[in-house]
């Protein structure tokens, strides 16, 4: 393995046409050659309401708090992305900048303001080389990642709105049709 993509966006190439990864924008929270790969699809949010599952988390969210789909691994687990502030409280582990991973078993009044809060349920994984293979098929572009990436407001427009910002030709990618044969 190479440098640790941690804290980097992997994004979904116009060829990936897998329906777990189509389009979608996955911020890597874990990469070593020792556990593989981990990440969070920032794009896909749910209908499901955080209060409905974990309710002393929902006073915690931004509206509309519904809980975002984090991959097809273990959708039954729930993973918490946050902004901590300045003092890092423990239970929280950074991953980008001010971003980080929160214990949600803890009760939110514990983390003292935490500024934005979002709930993952699943995540996407992949076995120790998986992901490199996966780069060398060109499956993902690996960006830079911004901290408001985590916290779109508008999801669906995430993957147009990450590749639009980049440089050079690759900015072209965001408007890719989806189908190109009916372009």
């Amino acid at each position: 393995m190479g440098e640790s993509l941690a804290g980097k966006l992997l994004v979904a190439t116009p060829d990936l046409l897998d329906g777990n990864f189509f389009r979608t924008v996955v911020l890597v929270i874990e990469h070593d050659d020792v556990e593989g790969a981990v990440g969070l699809v920032l794009n896909r949010r749910s209908d499901a309401m955080v209060a409905d599952y974990l309710p002393d988390w929902a006073s915690a969210m931004e509206e509309p708090a519904l809980v975002h789909i984090g991959g097809p691994v273990t959708p039954e687990v729930a993973i918490g992305l946050a902004e901590a502030p300045r003092e890092v409280p423990e239970g929280w582990r950074p991953v980008l900048g001010g971003i980080g991973i929160i214990d949600l078993s803890a009760h939110p009044d514990t983390f003292g303001g935490l500024s934005r809060v979002r709930v993952f349920a699943g995540y996407s994984g992949w076995e120790v080389g998986q992901l490199e293979a996966e780069l060398v098929l060109r499956s993902w572009f690996v960006l830079e990642a911004h901290p408001d990436d985590a916290f779109c407001n508008e999801p669906e427009t995430l993957w147009r709105s990450v590749l639009r910002r980049q440089p050079g030709t690759l900015a072209w990618y965001a408007n890719y049709p989806i189908d190109p044969l009916l372009n």
